[in-house]
């Protein structure tokens, strides 16, 4: 039991990771195709997403279909909404009006967020316990935020003030699905993770479609075939390795791992999008972005060795 606890987390932390480099590319399309508001992009995204989802599930519709209650349908339109829609048009606008750095310092704290909420569950760690992990998180957010703050040419203060809670609002709707997605995969084990993300695909399809008539109100702008052609490429790249693997990764992950260590996952989110960022940029990280890189990942070994330490005991009592 032992063996196989310790390699359910190494396999769960596999995916996690896979996942937070798929993820971090979210950071990066908003300052690819700036040109595009940040409804433009997600509506783009997510219908790709539900197209992508309709092809992939079409062998598999009639089973799945079967399943498919009252109650499940409104799970995964709230979910679709959380987690996809309204999720990435707060996203996009902070990293337009407050940068990546910022954007990535707030959502590199549902971590805490999740894991705090976890810790209530019965069986979970303490908080007592997971404090040297959420300490080492709280300090690589801190450490990138000053960062953040301290950067010449970030714009004006009320830009920055609207972005910064744009990334807070996106935090608060990502915590909720997080949640919410890893109540209902725990509801449904039999339910392959990959069908639940491209049933979520499909809710998040049809809610951009009945956002189309907003966008064409609100006009598409002035964009040459090129602009237009480097949006359509962006958002279906975004949807196939975010979307479509990078939620499969994590919905894997998610059953393997529990709650308290789920949240932990997101930091690599918050690495690789600093790490594309840097790329971006065509910069090195500054010694205090290098220092919370250091705090992000010793907070991830702490929280796996805090989750160790149970199942080492519980095979010592068995000897």
């Amino acid at each position: 039991m032992n063996r196989t606890a310790n390699s359910n987390i190494y396999a769960g932390l596999a995916c996690g990771m896979g996942a937070g480099a798929l993820w971090g590319l979210v950071f990066l399309a908003p300052e690819v195709i700036s040109g595009f508001s940040p409804l433009q992009q997600a509506v783009g995204r997510y219908l790709a997403y539900g197209a992508l989802s309709l092809i992939l599930i079409a062998p598999r519709w009639r089973s799945l279909a079967a399943r498919l209650t009252p109650r499940l349908l409104w799970a995964l339109a709230w979910l679709a909404l959380a987690g996809n829609l309204f999720y990435y048009v707060l996203l996009a606008s902070a990293v337009q009006m407050g940068g990546i750095a910022m954007t990535s310092l707030v959502v590199g704290f549902l971590p805490v967020a999740v894991t705090i909420i976890g810790s209530r569950e019965a069986g979970a760690l303490s908080l007592r316990q997971l404090a040297p992990s959420l300490l080492l998180c709280i300090a690589g957010a801190l450490c990138i935020g000053w960062q953040a703050v301290v950067m010449p040419g970030t714009g004006p203060v009320a830009t920055r003030l609207t972005g910064f809670l744009c990334a807070v609002g996106a935090l608060a709707s990502w915590t909720t699905f997080a949640i919410g997605n890893n109540h209902w995969l725990r509801r449904q084990p039999d339910m392959p993770a990959q069908d639940w993300n491209l049933l979520i695909g499909l809710a998040t399809g049809a809610q951009a479609l009945l956002f189309l008539p907003v966008v064409f109100l609100f006009g598409l702008g002035d964009h040459d075939a090129a602009a237009w052609t480097k949006f359509a490429s962006v958002s279906f790249a975004v949807a196939l390795l975010a979307s479509i693997v990078g939620n499969m990764l994590w919905n894997r992950m998610s059953r393997l791992l529990p709650l308290t260590m789920v949240g932990q996952m997101i930091l690599f989110e918050t690495g690789f999008a600093l790490l594309y960022g840097f790329l971006w940029e065509r910069r090195l990280p500054t010694p205090l972005e290098g220092t919370a890189f250091l705090l992000v990942i010793g907070s991830v070994i702490t929280c796996i060795a805090a989750h160790r330490r149970p199942v080492a005991a519980e095979a010592t009592m068995a000897a």
